[in-house]
C-alpha cells in the first residue's frame, strides 16, 4: 500500500511541479556523534536499482548531501527518467540506509529534476561496474 501511495506522489509530484521528499528518522539528541559524510555516501551505495547492477550513488543519481548541525540529514536525488519503474522506492531506500546509521538525525530525500541525469553523472566506479567507457 504504502509503495503505490509513494508512486502516485512522485506521479504527481512529476506533472504538477510539487515537491516530492520522503523523511525518514528521528532527531539526534544534544551532543551525540554525527554520521559523517564518508558513511552517509558508504549507506547510499548500499541501495540499488533493480534493474541496473549499479548503487544509487555511483549511477549518480544523487546530487547534494547536506548535512545539518543537528544531525539531520537532506540528500537531493534525481531518477534516470521520470516513468522510472522503481520511482516510488527508491527515495525511500535513501532515506531508511541513511537513517539507519549512527549518528544520522532526520533523513530528508528530496527528488529533484534538474538538472536532468545524464549517463556523464555516473563515477567512474559505476560505469566500469557497466563497462561504459
Amino acid at each position: 500500500m504504502e509503495e503505490n501511495q509513494n508512486e502516485e506522489q512522485l506521479l504527481e509530484a512529476m506533472t504538477e511541479t510539487t515537491d516530492y521528499r520522503v523523511t525518514v528518522g528521528n532527531a539526534l539528541e544534544k551532543g551525540a556523534p554525527r554520521a559523517t559524510k564518508e558513511e552517509i555516501i558508504e549507506a547510499i551505495r548500499g541501495v540499488f536499482d533493480p534493474e541496473i547492477p549499479v548503487n544509487v550513488y555511483d549511477m549518480g543519481l544523487i546530487y547534494d548531501i547536506d548535512l545539518i548541525d543537528n544531525g539531520d540529514v537532506h540528500i537531493n536525488m534525481t531518477l534516470t527518467a521520470p516513468g522510472c519503474p522503481v520511482a516510488g522506492i527508491l527515495p525511500q531506500q535513501v532515506a531508511e540506509a541513511v537513517a539507519a546509521l549512527e549518528g544520522a538525525g532526520k533523513v530528508t530525500v528530496q527528488i529533484v529534476w534538474e538538472p536532468l541525469w545524464t549517463i556523464d553523472r555516473m563515477t567512474e566506479e559505476g560505469r566500469a561496474m557497466i563497462d561504459i567507457f
